[in-house]
C-alpha cells in the first residue's frame, strides 16, 4: 500500500499555525480552504497556538474517511477524531467534538471562578459575624 503524505503549513496573522496533512487522499484547494476557515472559527472561541489536522483515506476499512484534529492551546490540548463516508462529514463530526470540549472547558472555568469568588466573601461574612458576636 502506498501512502501519500502532504503537509500544508500556514502562518496566519492570528498567530495560529495550521498543519494540514493528507494521507492516501489528494489535497484539494476547496476542501483545504474550508478546513482552514472552520479551524479559524474555532480560534474565535478559544486561543489556539497550533492546529494539527490529518485527513485520511482508508481503503480497507469502513467508513473510508477519518479525521484527526489536535489543537494546541494554553492549558490542556484538545483532541478529536471521527470517521464517516465523506471527508466533510468526518471533519464536521470532529469539529462538533471540539466545540463541545471548548464549551465544557469554558463552563468549568466559569464555575471555578464563581466558586472561588464566593468563597472569600463567605469567609469574610463569617469573620464579621464572629466579630459582631464578640462585640456584644
Amino acid at each position: 500500500m502506498i501512502q501519500r503524505l502532504l503537509t500544508l503549513e500556514r502562518n496566519l496573522t492570528t498567530n495560529m499555525r495550521i498543519n494540514l496533512q493528507h494521507l492516501n487522499i489528494r489535497s484539494r484547494d476547496g476542501l483545504d480552504r474550508w478546513v482552514e476557515e472552520q479551524i479559524l472559527a474555532l480560534g474565535e472561541a478559544r486561543w489556539i497556538d497550533e492546529a494539527n489536522v490529518r485527513l485520511e483515506g482508508r481503503s480497507v476499512s469502513r467508513p473510508p474517511f477519518a479525521v484527526h484534529i489536535r489543537l494546541i492551546t494554553p492549558g490542556p490540548d484538545l483532541f478529536a477524531e471521527s470517521s464517516d463516508y465523506t471527508l466533510r462529514a468526518a471533519f464536521t463530526k470532529a469539529l462538533t467534538q471540539l466545540r463541545e470540549a471548548i464549551t465544557n472547558r469554558a463552563a468549568k472555568q466559569l464555575r471555578r471562578l464563581k466558586s472561588n469568588s464566593s468563597a472569600p466573601a463567605a469567609k469574610t461574612r463569617a469573620a464579621r459575624s464572629a466579630l459582631n458576636l464578640q462585640d456584644h
